[in-house]
């Protein structure tokens, strides 16, 4: 990055510790773990806020390509902690729910706008706000004893919840997302697969390791391209054909102007593997 452009706009993770989750890098990939395994992996006020704050801080950040999401000791997440989060909801005013139900869809927003690819592994329990996380991933690797349950009509609450009713018919279709935000059942690995919520199942012993491989393999790739992609993705939903070809001429125009582009085309004609450092 350019000197004069760095402050403001480029941070670093060194020695960066959560306190409501855990988090590591490896190589380029960040792995997030939630490590609450005693409830299997519940959300709390605390992790939702700081979970936000990551992914919004993940913007701008270079040398993290990619992002995978776990929950410690087989299984996901269980959602928002009932003595934690559900017990206390019951006890607060209009505008204390408000902002809590806005903090929720603020997670949501940053895990889209965070320009890196999203993976989450997925074992076991996957449940209300978890599944809005998996929900809210990029890509979804799971396990045939992942079972995933948007349970929010299960506590007397409607089905749309960070953005579930906008953003589960556009992964599984309108008439498959009505039937899991209605009814709250869970959607087991290989219907999840087949319905296109999952986009692989693996053994569970191989579930982090073939997911940190395929976020390797993707953080390996041409960094500003794959933010550009997962932009124009996001974006899109909003747009006409005729807008989004638009949009995406001009997205297009501006990643040839990448040294990614460059390098590739270079490589290609020296008959090498190119090498891409996302500028």
């Amino acid at each position: 990055m350019t000197p004069h452009l760095a402050p403001g706009n480029h941070q670093g993770l060194v020695g960066y510790q959560p306190l409501h989750f855990a988090w590591q890098k490896q190589g380029a990939v960040g792995v997030i773990t939630l490590n609450r395994p005693e409830r299997k992996n519940p959300l709390t006020f605390e992790s939702y806020a700081e979970l936000r704050d990551l992914f919004r801080r993940l913007a701008y950040v270079d040398e993290v390509k990619a992002i995978v999401v776990q929950g410690a000791n087989g299984n996901f997440c269980s959602g928002g902690d009932v003595h934690e989060i559900i017990g206390p909801l019951t006890g607060m005013d209009m505008p204390d729910l408000l902002a809590f139900t806005r903090m929720t869809g603020d997670l949501v927003k940053a895990m889209r706008g965070c320009p890196q690819p999203i993976f989450a592994a997925i074992d076991g329990v996957c449940a209300g706000a978890g599944a809005i996380l998996a929900m809210a991933s990029d890509l979804r690797v799971g396990t045939t004893r992942s079972k995933t349950a948007f349970l929010f009509t299960r506590v007397g609450l409607a089905g749309c919840d960070m953005g579930a009713c906008a953003m589960l018919p556009r992964i599984v279709g309108q008439g498959r997302a009505s039937d899991l935000l209605y009814s709250g059942r869970a959607l087991g690995g290989e219907e999840a697969l087949s319905w296109g919520f999952l986009n692989r199942i693996v053994e569970p012993e191989q579930l982090l390791d073939e997911t940190l491989k395929w976020a390797g393999d993707i953080a390996a790739g041409p960094g500003f391209g794959h933010a550009m992609t997962k932009r124009m993705l996001h974006q899109e939903w909003a747009m006409g054909v005729d807008e989004a070809i638009e949009s995406e001429a001009q997205a297009q125009a501006i990643c040839m102007m990448t040294k990614d582009f460059h390098r590739a085309y270079e490589a290609f004609v020296a008959k090498q593997r190119p090498v891409f450092q996302g500028d």
